[in-house]
């Protein structure tokens, strides 16, 4: 008898473990499928509820101003037309989404010249322009219990739970990218810069500030992981220094 119900339990669990294999199938498949739409919305569904709880300076503000005239110049994403706005926020960040929403902490404005700056934000949009951010969804839905929900519709306009949206938030502030598609972000920012009419070496000027406000006791804290879980940071810096060399760009003086 006590044989009997260890084999009947043994079949019992393997049911379920068929159902939950099947069911991560199922997933797996559909997080494969998920759209730039899909994922446009999604995201769009975490940025208006970060805008509502965080606080968005007004267009009268000096920042909001001031990072008016910086963009001034910058078009769309592929055909995706971008958004902007400013939070009042001391961390030293900056983002760029996959619904076109770009972020900027008043933080990362302090300690950024306009020509940094335009470098940081050349090169997060090369995130949303080559679809990495989709990619790193796919990723996380393969592997996070919260995100499978979102996988399992296919509608492009599902409301997400404020547990989904916590996840996207994650996903998007915490990102963490392959090499491959941090250096494609790298190449994506520098043509786009030369192609506002920028000099492209304000993103090695970027890269290299945000690499020694990382290291700084006082500093590291408020830094956001712009730079911190990016891989090979000197060789990076390394190798867009030496496209703008190539390309005979001359890199202007520091500014304090």
């Amino acid at each position: 008898m006590a044989v009997a119900v260890g084999l009947s339990s043994c079949g019992v669990v393997s049911q379920l473990d068929a159902g939950r294999l099947l069911q991560g199938g199922v997933y797996a498949a559909q997080a494969l499928t998920l759209t730039d739409a899909q994922v446009e919305n999604y995201v769009h569904q975490y940025i208006q509820q970060l805008d509502a709880q965080s606080q968005v300076l007004p267009e009268s503000s000096p920042y909001t101003k001031r990072l008016r005239k910086i963009i001034d110049s910058f078009d769309g994403v592929n055909e995706l037309p971008l958004n902007f706005k400013v939070y009042k926020e001391d961390q030293v960040n900056a983002f760029a989404c996959a619904d076109g929403s770009v972020r900027v902490y008043s933080g990362i404005m302090d300690v950024m010249t306009d020509d940094e700056l335009a470098g940081v934000l050349g090169h997060e949009m090369g995130h949303v322009a080559l679809h990495h951010t989709r990619k790193q969804m796919q990723k996380q839905m393969l592997t996070s219990a919260t995100l499978q929900g979102i996988a399992s519709t296919s509608q492009t306009a599902a409301q997400l739970t404020d547990s989904q949206l916590g996840a996207i938030g994650e996903a998007v502030l915490n990102a963490k990218f392959s090499r491959n598609m941090e250096t494609e972000a790298d190449d994506y920012g520098y043509n786009f810069l030369c192609e506002a009419g920028k000099n492209p070496w304000t993103m090695v000027m970027a890269f290299e500030k945000l690499e020694n406000l990382s290291a700084g006791s006082k500093t590291s804290s408020m830094v956001s992981n712009l730079f911190s879980s990016h891989p090979e940071t000197a060789k990076r810096i390394e190798h867009i220094s030496q496209r703008c060399i190539n390309d005979g760009y001359n890199r202007p003086a520091q500014k304090k």
